[in-house]
């Protein structure tokens, strides 16, 4: 079996109507992360003083910026205030 490259892969399974539909469902969600993580990095605040600033752990900020939680629109919400960001969703 030949080995193939992760763009290859990734072209490969792009075809695929399930894989594209979660790749889609998944963006806008990585979208508004990556915007809190540039907001933040910007401002200059390490995730412990945001986490402190808004009441949560650090541990939690770090999963919700990684992706690896599923946050509530209440905890976006607190995350983007301690930045001094205004949420708007349409």
């Amino acid at each position: 079996m030949k080995m193939k490259t992760f763009t290859q892969f990734k072209k490969e399974s792009l075809k695929r109507p399930g894989v594209r539909k979660a790749l889609e469902d998944i963006d806008l969600e990585f979208q508004i992360i990556e915007a809190i993580i540039e907001a933040r990095m910007k401002k200059g605040v390490t995730q412990k003083a945001l986490a402190t600033e808004i009441g949560v752990t650090q541990s939690a900020l770090a999963r919700f910026e990684s992706g690896r939680g599923n946050p509530t629109l209440s905890f976006i919400q607190k995350v983007t205030a301690g930045l001094g960001l205004h949420l708007t969703v349409k």
